[in-house]
């Protein structure tokens, strides 16, 4: 599996793919909680459009402080692994010449593991943020108590599947492009 790797990301391209998409999902987890706020800065008249730049580049550092340690590990591991993901994902593709076969188990544990992920993300004062937004919706806010890290377990398991789906597509790029015999 780790000569897969080292032949995946020895292309230049694949390392910056999977750095652009790791730092786009992490921008979008930093930055969710915040979207009401960054949309007042970015809208105001009197902040120069260096202010702004200086204000959205300020919280990436929420990470540290809006952040409990376990939400914050794995809003980092969410977003490296599924940028590794991605750039697995345009490898295989590539590998078999623009063909879709044999990925859909693989690319659908990776949107799974993306999307509990999503659910996870939260600030160590407010919870896991967009999960409570929707149980509010259904007035079940109170089913968040009785899990024993109060939602964060969503984001655990949206590392899990993500580490899933890239044994599964690492175990695809490795395997011959042959037919099973039935």
């Amino acid at each position: 599996m780790f000569s897969v790797i080292g032949q995946v990301f020895s292309n230049v391209k694949y390392i910056v793919l999977a750095i652009s998409i790791a730092t786009i999902v992490f921008t979008f987890a930093v930055w969710l909680p915040n979207f009401q706020l960054i949309g007042l800065v970015i809208s105001s008249s009197t902040a120069s459009v260096i202010e702004k730049i200086n204000f959205l580049l300020s919280l990436y550092g929420s990470i540290g402080t809006n952040f409990t340690v376990i939400s914050a590990w794995y809003t980092i591991m969410i977003a490296v692994l599924f940028g590794i993901q991605i750039a697995l994902l345009t490898y295989y593709i590539r590998k078999v010449r623009g063909g879709m076969q044999g990925i859909t188990k693989a690319g659908a544990v990776s949107v799974t593991g993306l999307i509990s992920g999503v659910f996870g993300i939260g600030c160590a004062a407010c919870g896991t943020f967009i999960l409570t937004s929707l149980l509010a919706l259904f007035g079940a806010t109170g089913v968040l108590a009785f899990l024993p890290f109060g939602g964060e377990e969503f984001g655990i398991l949206g590392v899990l599947l993500l580490l899933y789906s890239i044994f599964l597509l690492l175990k695809k790029i490795n395997s011959p492009l042959v037919c099973e015999i039935a």
